[in-house]
């Protein structure tokens, strides 16, 4: 089987597991217990790694969740257990890494999607998470997927293109919204970023 070239790209860290460019594609798996529950889940990831899973994710939904998260991180410790975690956040990601300072320390990455970062405050919120980040040296994954459009930009999208003299598929219009919402997305932690470094 013949590959396509891989496109140079920036190497980040989750934990000690080097992500990107020339580095070797790792095997990331996600727990499905309840996070909150820290003994179940710290189990589960034993299993994972065991299994060959580098990188594991968890879900960070609830308040219980990111309570538990530094407790799941030292049952894997005092196992000997050595992965990088990866805490899965959706719409209250902003709330929980700021009420949580020791869940944002324990993780290794956030996880975001562009449209699930919450509400009319966006923008606000993504900078908090961002922020966070860049204050715990943690990397963030910006995922763009279906599911994590920014809907008022689809919105806003589709109906400019039904207005079109030659309307594109609807499938055309979810792809570019998609590049799009990265692009926004991205530009976004860029000046969070800065804000951080010269404001910090």
């Amino acid at each position: 089987m013949t590959f396509a070239p891989r496109r140079p790209t920036v190497t980040a860290y989750v934990g000690s597991v080097p992500v990107g460019s020339s580095h070797p594609i790792v095997v990331q798996s996600m727990t499905n217990t309840d996070t909150a529950d820290a003994s179940s889940t710290a189990a589960q990831i034993e299993n994972l790694v065991r299994a060959g899973s580098q990188l594991v994710r968890v879900t960070v939904n609830n308040e219980a969740a990111a309570a538990a998260v530094p407790e799941i991180v030292a049952r894997l410790g005092d196992a000997g257990v050595t992965v990088p975690i990866v805490g899965d956040f959706h719409y209250n990601g902003h709330l929980l890494l700021a009420r949580f300072p020791a869940c944002a320390r324990a993780l290794d990455k956030y996880r975001i999607n562009p449209g699930n970062v919450g509400g009319k405050r966006r923008d606000e919120n993504f900078r908090t998470i961002v922020q966070i980040a860049v204050e715990h040296g943690k990397p963030v994954r910006i995922g763009v997927n279906w599911g994590s459009l920014d809907q008022d930009l689809l919105t806003e999208m589709m109906d400019e293109n039904a207005r079109a003299a030659a309307p594109r598929t609807a499938k055309d219009v979810y792809i570019e919204a998609m590049l799009a919402t990265w692009s926004m997305s991205t530009n976004a932690s860029r000046r969070a970023a800065t804000i951080r470094c010269t404001s910090g």
